[in-house]
């Protein structure tokens, strides 16, 4: 699953409109139009691995933009400002925060949580999120998804996972 394919789900899942999803964008830092928005929520004649564009550039043909991992990193992080409001930042604090995708397989692992930030859920949301799709994890399993990459507990958060939240979520909101 690619980052178009993630924003393309998670935009349908939650019943974003173009003008909010070019709001969050905004809020994310990232400036795009109408057009642009709409060109980013099409899927790629070729979704392989090697395509990706990982430094943050923005990759274009006629119909097509690649979605970044920076750019759905900075999609995700407008959604919670969007469904939370703006936080101040604490004394002391950065106030661009770190990215959290380092690489492309912490992606799903970014987007389970930055959603779950957004939209206020529990871990016993997720869990019957997940259960709706038809998928049971335990929460000591979801614990692991949950964590910083890096700590000896963390577990990769796989596609079948967040292909699953994403279809909950869309059960969830849309019926």
């Amino acid at each position: 699953m690619d980052n178009n394919d993630i924003l393309i789900r998670l935009r349908y899942a939650l019943d974003i409109k173009d003008k909010d999803m070019i709001e969050i964008f905004e809020l994310g830092g990232v400036d795009l139009t109408k057009e642009e928005v709409l060109k980013v929520l099409t899927k790629s004649d070729d979704s392989s691995d090697d395509d990706h564009d990982y430094n943050g550039d923005i990759t274009e043909n006629e119909e097509h933009i690649k979605c970044t991992n920076s750019m759905l990193e900075s999609f995700l992080n407008g959604m919670i400002v969007f469904k939370r409001g703006q936080q101040d930042p604490k004394p002391g604090q950065p106030n661009k925060p770190d990215r959290s995708i380092k690489n492309h397989s912490s992606v799903n692992n970014v987007m389970l949580k930055k959603v779950k930030i957004a939209l206020k859920l529990t871990s016993e949301d997720i869990i019957d999120t997940l259960d709706e799709a038809g998928v049971t994890i335990t929460k000591g399993e979801l614990s692991a998804l949950l964590r910083k990459e890096g700590h000896k507990n963390y577990k990769e958060c796989g596609d079948r996972y967040a292909r699953n939240f994403l279809k909950g979520l869309t059960i969830k909101y849309r019926g």
